[in-house]
């Protein structure tokens, strides 16, 4: 059912994760491009605020933080936070996660039209059973924020979509000693949140020795481990500089809107380097491309394990789960295979 009230003002839920919360990017820009007068404010966490600032969307968007540790935690929270929100005179709601909490935002907030997302639980269960899977590509995560909007009344076309106009990169330290002799810029996140998703760190440096001979290297990585790890594969090669832990959030965004590349597992760095149009390379393990959280336009880039030696792949939808004998399923992926995509 479409709702044709007259919407204003719309607010958007999306509380986590970092990389899904990316993924809204897109879709924003081609729903405010075909209804510029129409005001959207985000719902989310106060650190991904930056991936919403106009000059990196390219779009005017309002931003409420939602803070679940603190002031919003618990039910009281979320009650003082629908008190926040209805004060902002917004005029529908679309709940694009579909959890607990924004479920109950949505609650305190009655009297206000909403639509929630389909998740597409059922199918993706298919798809990740050991007997009788369903093996075929689901609807994309950027295709069910559309559906979202367009029972709201909003029908866009994705195919519109224009990625922004990069902005000037600032001048950062760390980049004053990089060579300007025309080498391309690649960008390198090795991590991911599950380590069915990540490929052996071993075989990346490897790979990061192979690319340090005639590239410059970003490596970027999130936790105070993987600083140190990062830091001691930097340090053995000129061409590679580990800024984990050295930018903010919106100048890691600046700087991979000006990479050539980005190498990345199923996580959040490939949908930061795919909001900007960046070539975006991504190794899979335990999970799919099919369940539908490929980088935006980058379905192409997508490198797979071997499915014929790893039938049961994907395992899982977030990694969270490793099938029987799987565990070494990305070292099926050749170093040689992922160089010659790069190049």
């Amino acid at each position: 059912m479409v709702i044709t009230k007259k919407i204003k003002h719309l607010l958007v839920i999306r509380l986590s994760a970092m990389g899904d919360v990316a993924m809204l990017v897109p879709v924003l820009r081609v729903l405010k491009s075909k209804y510029p007068e129409l005001k959207i404010t985000v719902l989310t966490r106060k650190f991904l605020k930056p991936i919403f600032d106009s000059d990196i969307t390219g779009v005017d968007i309002n931003f409420h933080e939602a803070d679940t540790k603190g002031k919003h935690k618990g039910i009281l929270g979320i009650f003082k936070l629908a008190k926040e929100i209805r004060t902002l005179k917004i005029d529908a709601i679309a709940d694009t996660h579909n959890v607990l909490r924004s479920k109950i935002v949505r609650f305190f907030l009655f009297g206000i039209k909403n639509v929630v997302i389909n998740k597409g639980r059922t199918e993706k269960k298919a798809l990740t059973r050991t007997e009788n899977k369903i093996y075929k590509q689901l609807q994309t995560t950027h295709e069910r924020y559309a559906d979202v909007f367009k029972r709201l009344g909003f029908t866009i076309d994705l195919t519109k979509h224009q990625f922004p106009t990069k902005t000037t990169l600032p001048k950062l330290p760390f980049l004053s000693n990089i060579a300007e002799d025309g080498k391309k810029w690649i960008g390198i996140a090795p991590f991911a949140q599950y380590s069915g998703k990540m490929y052996p760190l071993d075989l990346m440096e490897k790979v990061i020795e192979k690319l340090a001979q005639n590239k410059q290297i970003f490596l970027f990585g999130g936790g105070k481990k993987e600083v140190e790890l990062l830091n001691e594969i930097a340090e053995k090669y000129k061409t590679v500089l580990n800024i984990a832990g050295k930018l903010s959030l919106k100048e890691e965004l600046v700087l991979i809107s000006h990479l050539d590349t980005m190498l990345a597992m199923d996580s959040g760095n490939a949908h930061f380097s795919a909001m900007f149009g960046i070539k975006t390379i991504t190794l899979w393990g335990v999970t799919h491309p099919y369940a539908g959280f490929a980088p935006f336009l980058q379905r192409e880039n997508c490198i797979l394990p071997d499915i014929d030696t790893y039938p049961n792949i994907p395992c899982s939808i977030y990694g969270n789960k490793v099938c029987e004998g799987y565990d070494e399923v990305m070292r099926s992926i050749s170093i040689e295979k992922i160089i010659k995509k790069i190049e």
